[in-house]
């Protein structure tokens, strides 16, 4: 037998008010990223007759896309960007891991002390010039590594993957340590294989971090070869005129588009390679949470 819910006129104007205030949050979070898209290809005679705002453009052109594509700026940065992303996120998760995994034993001698050593450092950290200067005196100025060591796990994130390693069923260790597996080959070929959710979440977590990072990228880097796509941006958003770097690649074409269309340009180039892999993440993201975050 079926049941059909009946709707009261109340219950009505409830969801069209619901709907209404949804869809006005949705239009003014996704306004910023359209209209950076449609500054991005709007041509300069639109641009210029519109005074600078379009909305809705009449025109279309990709010669903002060409002009940074030709340069040799924003290809390499986002090449560095590439690189600390994928590598600073695999380290990310393999140290997290096997901090994580130990932890996650109430066997553990001294469990507890280590604990609160790390819940301390989300309270509380040394400063910016501390970790400056421990990067220096490392090494680690004017490389990439700068940008991938130093916070190398979030106490957050050992947290979340502390308490989802917990909740695994302890009878699946067990029978694993029956069939000759210790420690390493248990946490390798058993508890990594279960825990696809929670390192897919991590994962972007970390991803976006060193995706969006660019304070690293000021304190610690000089040569310019090595500037992420976020530092590159943010020289270029701070200044009114289009970067030197810009310029010198196709300066004909630079100076034929308005400063604002090659800095949407170079925006949506920073964007969107983010925008593509969370698609194939989001299915892992909200399991991941809810079994990180709760006690079983």
């Amino acid at each position: 037998m079926s049941y059909q819910l009946h709707k009261t006129k109340t219950d009505r104007v409830t969801d069209v008010v619901i709907y209404g205030v949804l869809g006005l949050f949705t239009l003014f979070t996704l306004f910023p990223l359209y209209y950076v898209v449609v500054m991005s290809i709007t041509p300069i005679t639109e641009v210029l007759k519109n005074g600078g705002f379009v909305i809705i453009p009449k025109g279309f052109t990709l010669d903002a896309y060409r002009a940074i594509w030709e340069s040799q700026a924003v290809p390499k940065a986002l090449k560095v960007t590439i690189f600390i992303t994928v590598v600073g996120t695999f380290l990310n998760l393999v140290v997290t891991a096997l901090l994580a995994y130990p932890l996650s034993k109430k066997s553990l001698p001294g469990r507890n002390i280590l604990l609160f050593m790390i819940v301390f450092t989300m309270l509380f950290n040394g400063g910016l010039i501390p970790l400056y200067l421990v990067v220096r005196a490392t090494g680690l100025l004017d490389s990439l590594w700068a940008m991938i060591i130093p916070g190398m796990v979030s106490a957050f994130n050992l947290l979340i993957m502390k308490t989802f390693f917990e909740n695994l069923p302890e009878e699946i260790e067990e029978a694993a340590k029956v069939d000759g597996c210790g420690e390493v080959s248990t946490l390798v070929r058993i508890v990594l294989p279960l825990s696809t959710p929670i390192m897919a979440t991590l994962g972007l977590f970390y991803g976006v971090t060193h995706w969006n990072e660019y304070f690293k990228g000021i304190m610690y880097l000089n040569d310019k070869a090595l500037y992420p796509i976020q530092v590159v941006l943010r020289n270029m958003i701070t200044t009114p005129n289009v970067s030197q770097d810009l310029m010198l690649s196709n300066p004909g074409l630079i100076q034929a588009l308005p400063p604002e269309t090659v800095k949407m340009a170079v925006v949506v180039a920073a964007l969107l390679p983010i925008l593509a892999v969370y698609p194939f993440l989001q299915k892992y993201f909200l399991k991941g949470m809810l079994l990180g975050a709760i006690k079983g």
